[in-house]
């Protein structure tokens, strides 16, 4: 990455690295983002790390950058019950794999709010030494026991607000409007759009 005085275009040498090893998850970024952004996907191993969402980002998009030498985009998911102070939060995939759709809702059994938010949180390094940029999407919504398709982790328990159907039981160009993923991506999606960014691919030989 070559970036010019103040004023000029930041110039890519190559597409941005979206790390993911989640087909599914892929799927929906190509849906959503379609050609507005020169991606690639990559699927690597990096550390599980702890904290607040938005550091934990952070920090993988650095590791990932050092790893490609390149642009990266990473990719954090979060499912925040209000009643538990937004746990399970950045480890509802641990919470997920341990304790099923039904141990999920069994997490909520004692309280009476069922209320919670899907929080999507992606973050953008330009290279391996640039300070990450976050992009943040939030949907609003309700545990509910499961239904719908059981391949796309915690969708079949979670309902967003002013729908009557879980995200697994909507058509996915509907869920592709309303979700978190969505949010934030549109936010990733205005910042290429006024950056600029020019991408200087190599000619192949």
């Amino acid at each position: 990455m070559a970036a010019a005085g103040a004023g000029r275009a930041v110039v890519l040498s190559q597409p941005v690295t979206f790390v993911t090893g989640n087909l599914k998850k892929l799927e929906e970024v190509r849906e959503i983002l379609g050609n507005s952004i020169p991606f690639r996907s990559l699927r690597l191993e990096l550390p599980e790390l702890q904290g607040e969402p938005e550091e934990i980002s952070k920090e993988k998009a650095r590791l990932a950058a050092k790893e490609v030498n390149g642009p990266v985009l990473v990719e954090d998911t979060c499912l925040c019950f209000n009643a538990l102070k937004g746990l399970p939060g950045p480890y509802i995939k641990w919470f997920l794999q341990k304790t099923g759709h039904e141990g999920l809702n069994n997490l909520l059994m004692a309280y009476d709010d069922k209320s919670a938010y899907a929080l999507c949180v992606f973050s953008l390094a330009l290279g391996p030494y640039a300070d990450p940029i976050t992009f943040s999407g939030e949907t609003w919504g309700k545990i509910v026991p499961q239904r719908g398709p059981n391949d796309f982790g915690w969708d079949p328990i979670f309902q967003p607000d002013g729908y009557d159907q879980t995200y697994a039981e909507m058509p996915k160009e509907e869920k592709n409007k309303i979700s978190h993923r969505f949010r934030a991506l549109a936010l990733v999606k205005s910042h290429f759009a006024e950056a600029g960014y020019i991408f200087q691919t190599e000619p192949s030989s």
